[in-house]
């Protein structure tokens, strides 16, 4: 039987309050997020995503790191940091957020929570915002506390979750909004429940508040999804592709602005806060963007797994871009991708040519996402 100490690369890389637990439950493989251990192994992928799409998947995301943000000038603070709008944010919802540099480049796209009027949390993908925030707070004349907080998320997505949440949670859960926020104590657990996750699912994310509690909390919940077909999971690369959701460091990065990635609704240029990056941004909206991400239709037998490599995208034999995420949809029956291309070949229709592993390869460009594009699922 597999036990949690035959994972490891040493006291650097933290364990999460769920690890033991996962390793349980059948977690194979590891690999590190924020310098965290997060399970990506349970099994069969292909049957990861059919438990996700048809059931239901508990997945240990406390690699979701939350940066905590208080204080009389927290608000302000929050705004400097990203170019969305947030005046309207209400106390208990969420939003997606791009946090952006000087030159206008990425660094992170978290979910931003609102639990009061001065008090914030950033739930972060893979990158030391942490360190950039109470680097920026140092000379920024704000009163402002920032800090990590002993907070750990898991995810429950697939169409059966909130049934599942009801039988934790009572009838009152029906009533959280998507992209909403609410304060529970389950049996003596405290924890956060949001309507929000990284699957393009019906899903929610359980804010833990105490990481003593990781083990009782995962098996509860895993208790109350049984007869509801719950599994063990981890976040899949087929549905989150599927869905046109970005990983951070595949798809954007500090070299990555938000025009390029379609994002423009993220970027407020009118509003009064002078957030950070807004003259770079507002200089490359007004010169155009010369690449922007597309999705692709891989031609090509199903490809076995996600791409470990940029790949490279050609236009008789000139190099016009990379394809960042790739994955064969076993749904759609096609390769799918997402990729960043030159702006004169980001036409739907383009014909170009993709090296794979396996040699070059025809591909076409198409709409994303490219299942649900609404988001009717998870809004639902």
């Amino acid at each position: 039987m597999t036990q949690a100490d035959d994972f490891g690369f040493g006291t650097q890389i933290r364990k999460s309050p769920y690890f033991e637990a996962t390793v349980r439950w059948g977690a194979k493989a590891f690999s590190v997020y924020n310098h965290m251990y997060i399970p990506r192994d349970f099994g069969d992928p292909e049957q990861n995503f059919w438990n996700l799409v048809n059931d239901a998947i508990l997945c240990d995301v406390a690699v979701e790191r939350q940066v905590e943000i208080t204080g009389p000038d927290a608000a302000k603070f929050v705004q400097m940091l990203t170019p969305r709008n947030l005046s309207k944010m209400a106390v208990g919802q969420c939003k997606y957020v791009l946090i952006t540099n000087a030159d206008g480049g990425i660094l992170n796209d978290p979910i931003l929570l609102r639990l009061a009027e001065n008090h914030f949390w950033i739930s972060l993908a893979d990158s030391d915002i942490l360190l950039w925030a109470q680097g920026v707070a140092v000379h920024s004349g704000l009163d402002v506390q920032i800090g990590e907080p002993d907070v750990s998320p898991l995810q429950l997505q697939g169409p059966k979750s909130g049934l599942i949440m009801q039988k934790l949670f009572g009838d009152d859960i029906e009533t959280l909004k998507y992209y909403w926020l609410r304060e529970y104590d389950l049996d003596g657990i405290p924890v956060i429940v949001s309507r929000t996750g990284w699957s393009s699912e019906l899903g929610y994310e359980i804010y833990l508040r105490d990481g003593s509690r990781g083990d009782a909390l995962w098996e509860k919940i895993m208790a109350a999804g049984m007869e509801f077909g719950l599994k063990p999971g981890h976040t899949s690369s087929i549905r989150r592709i599927e869905g046109g959701m970005l990983s951070y460091h595949a798809d954007a990065d500090i070299h990555t602005n938000p025009y390029e990635l379609g994002f423009d609704r993220l970027v407020d240029l009118e509003m009064e806060a002078d957030f950070i990056g807004k003259a770079a941004l507002t200089k490359i909206k007004a010169e155009g963007v010369k690449r922007q991400q597309v999705g692709l239709i891989i031609d090509c037998d199903p490809l076995s797994g996600p791409n470990t490599r940029f790949w490279d995208i050609s236009l008789n034999d000139e190099l016009v871009g990379k394809v960042t995420s790739a994955v064969y949809s076993p749904r759609l029956k096609q390769n799918i991708a997402l990729a960043m291309v030159s702006t004169d070949v980001a036409a739907l229709g383009t014909q170009l040519e993709v090296a794979t592993h396996a040699g070059k390869v025809n591909a076409t460009v198409v709409e994303r996402p490219f299942y649900d594009p609404k988001k009717k699922i998870a809004a639902a």
